[in-house]
């Protein structure tokens, strides 16, 4: 799985990205500090079930703190948007073309409107967050429509001669977008299309735009990460934007507390879990002034909001929006692996994965010889068609 990190210039993308990996990265105050894409692994956090089994865990990756397991998903932080980006102003193709294997989007957004739209610093009240919600979903828009537009009069021109499959074809000049026949079908369905007495042919550019946009948000699904929790401007844009996008999953979230936090906790002066809504100094002498008003600060963001909104967006993004399920391999009366490691993968499954499609993603072998499943939890065998759930232990039976 791979999550693209976006936004305008300046907002704090980067500081979201290096919260959420503890990755290198260039943190700066003024737009393109970021020009090459970051890589780097954040993680979503589950319920581990090593306390069903009452065993203690050792994940081959990731980490297991509390009972709470953290599985790890690749991030993708791409340099600042500004409008026109899909024009090629201010490198925008090359930026969104860095996106084009991402499964989701994370728009970060500076909720309480300090950046213009260019991606510079500006006076509380002077710009406004929703501007920013909807000029990247218009670059998107029309990045997909560029893509489409190059080869749309020869393209539909084939399919009504040859008669070929508008779907299918559609599919296949996207699929470098990860677009499928389905969402093909659906974007068609959406705009109340009927092939049969329109042909594509006769669409207007206002046509093709929607059916693009139509095909980004299925392919490209957002949520919006509302950036800087931490101001006093924050909560009353923040109100506005929900109620001007109720179709949007945004969450409050403050990247420069959560970074404050982790970087606390990797110098161990702190004892802090990746989501809580609290933490415990445990090296207070190590700790000036300075510092010591920084956590206090970043408590009473952590008790009005509950958390810094960090790993919430990645698990919003994950778990309520993609609707992935975490499923653990194991065996019925044994949960280690070869060397010893007890509960070692946790993997995150796609909606609707059966026990076969799980088998295939341990290793392709395991599918190809597979016999049967059995839910571990339960101590009961299951078929290849069985459906998987969340929590779920699964041990697959192949053939000799």
């Amino acid at each position: 799985m791979l999550i693209g990190v976006v936004g305008k210039a300046n907002v704090g993308k980067s500081t979201f990205f290096k919260a959420a990996t503890l990755s290198d990265v260039l943190i700066a105050n003024y737009p393109f500090a970021t020009i090459k894409p970051n890589h780097g692994i954040g993680y979503v956090r589950v319920d581990c079930v090593e306390s069903f089994f009452k065993v203690k865990c050792n994940p081959r990756e990731g980490f297991c703190v509390g009972g709470q397991r953290f599985v790890p998903v690749e991030l993708l932080d791409v340099a600042g948007l500004v409008p026109g980006a899909h024009e090629g102003r201010g490198l925008g193709n090359q930026f969104l073309d860095d996106l084009s294997n991402a499964d989701l989007l994370i728009h970060v957004v500076d909720m309480a409107g300090l950046t213009d739209c260019e991606g510079k610093s500006c006076s509380a009240g002077m710009h406004d967050p929703c501007k920013d919600i909807l000029f990247l979903e218009e670059e998107l828009d029309y990045w997909y429509l560029g893509i489409l537009k190059k080869v749309w009069r020869s393209f539909v021109r084939k399919i009504e001669i040859e008669h070929t499959e508008f779907y299918k074809a559609v599919a296949k000049q996207f699929s470098g977008l990860k677009v499928t026949e389905e969402m093909v079908r659906n974007a068609v369905t959406k705009l109340g299309v009927d092939l049969e007495k329109e042909k594509p042919s006769s669409w207007n550019e206002m046509q093709l735009l929607e059916f693009c946009g139509e095909l980004r948000k299925q392919s490209k699904p957002m949520i919006i990460a509302a950036n800087k929790s931490d101001r006093s401007e924050f909560q009353e844009n923040l109100k506005i934007a929900k109620e001007k996008f109720p179709h949007l999953l945004i969450v409050p979230c403050s990247s420069e507390s959560e970074l404050a936090l982790r970087e606390a906790a990797r110098l161990e002066i702190i004892d802090y879990t990746p989501g809580d809504s609290n933490f415990k100094i445990i090296k207070e002498d190590k700790l000036d002034e300075r510092q010591k008003k920084a956590l206090d600060f970043v408590q009473k963001i952590l008790d009005k909001w509950k958390n810094t909104g960090v790993q919430q967006v990645l698990n919003t993004a994950v778990f309520d929006y993609l609707k992935y399920i975490h499923v653990f391999p194991g065996g019925l009366h044994k949960l280690t692996d070869s060397k010893g490691n007890v509960l070692p993968d946790c993997y995150l499954m796609p909606p609707g994965s059966t026990a076969l499609d799980f088998a295939f993603r341990i290793h392709t072998d395991i599918g190809n010889n597979f016999v049967k499943a059995i839910d571990v939890k339960k101590k009961v065998a299951v078929g290849k068609d069985h459906v998987l759930k969340n929590g779920d232990v699964i041990e697959i039976a192949t053939k000799k």
